[in-house]
């Protein structure tokens, strides 16, 4: 038993070379990230809004950070095949996903059975990149004004009028829901493929109302084919300037905005996450940037890691919800 003390410091002794070189592996490949280049899935297919503000993104990125920044576009199941993708993949900060809300924040309560993946628990946020509210927008011809005619009218003609959406569950179907549910108020959904349909149902009459994103409807309401009667944030938009929100027009709290934000799979180094939160932020805020998000309506939003996961979290809490309420399903 003498000898016991002397012999394990020995073999301490040769094995704390191994040790240390173990302990600044880490740390090394951090310093030399990216050696390679980095895929930046896409769950959209090419030229819809998400691809094209990954592409507005991913040009500057590769500059800051020395290597292409490959757009990858995955699309399916409302975006979620490409996000599920990214979050089985390595976490060694050569795979992101740029992403919408619904993936992230409706889809788990949409797809309990089928979805494969837990969006707090699989990704790492990375920043959120810009935020836009949905346009209220009905017929030029409808003989409503603001939020308050069109509810009258709504009550008036009970169960008579229609509205489009892109489909159960998609953002134009669980905002007009939580309006209907707020206003007491009898809708019919009319499901379309696409925003592109809904609002040519919109302007034909088909359909007497929708919530649209407003790169869709907006150049319709300029050209006076539909009107836009509120918008969807707390706060009034610069680039929807003149548009009152829901919750100035007798609806407070009301809102429903669509997000773009970046992941990596859980399990990203930190010191990776962290040098990407900084490049992006200073990217989403370049001049360049910030005009280009403006032509789509959205508003430039770089957040921290935390900041994301908590809209994330609240956005959750809230659209969750509405979707047990209606005992909506698309597993």
């Amino acid at each position: 038993m003498s000898f016991a003390r002397p012999f394990r410091a020995g073999a301490l002794l040769r094995c704390l070379p191994l040790l240390l070189t173990a302990a600044l592996l880490p740390a090394t490949a951090m310093a030399d990230w990216p050696e390679r280049p980095i895929h930046m899935v896409v769950p959209f297919p090419p030229g819809s809004s998400p691809d094209l503000l990954a592409r507005t993104i991913s040009e500057p990125l590769s500059q800051a950070l020395g290597q292409p920044v490959v757009i990858d576009n995955k699309p399916g199941a409302g975006g979620n095949i490409g996000t599920r993708m990214v979050a089985k993949a390595t976490p060694d900060g050569y795979t992101l996903v740029y992403t919408i809300n619904g993936p992230m924040v409706t889809a788990p309560e949409l797809y309990k059975k089928t979805l494969g993946y837990d969006p707090l628990k699989d990704l790492q946020p990375i920043t959120l990149v810009a935020t836009s509210p949905n346009v209220l927008t009905v017929p030029a011809a409808l003989p409503v004004e603001n939020v308050e005619d069109f509810v009258k009218l709504a009550r008036e003609r009970k169960g008579a009028l229609n509205y489009g959406s892109v489909g159960p569950g998609s953002s134009a179907h669980l905002a007009m829901e939580m309006f209907k549910s707020e206003a007491n108020i009898d809708l019919v959904q009319i499901p379309y493929s696409g925003f592109p349909q809904v609002i040519s149902a919109i302007i034909a009459g088909d359909v007497q109302a929708g919530f649209m994103v407003p790169a869709i409807t907006m150049p319709q309401v300029q050209s006076g084919k539909v009107k836009a009667l509120a918008i969807t944030s707390l706060q009034p938009s610069e680039s929807l300037a003149g548009i009152p929100t829901m919750d100035k027009q007798g609806y407070p709290g009301f809102e429903a905005i669509s997000w773009n934000a970046i992941f990596a799979p859980a399990g990203t180094p930190a010191p990776i996450v962290d040098r990407l939160n900084k490049e992006l932020a200073q990217i989403i805020n370049s001049d360049a940037v910030r005009k280009q998000l403006a032509q789509q309506y959205f508003t430039p939003a770089p957040s921290t890691p935390a900041e994301l996961t908590d809209r994330i979290q609240k956005d959750q809490t809230r659209w969750n919800a509405v979707i047990k309420r209606l005992g909506l399903s698309l597993d």
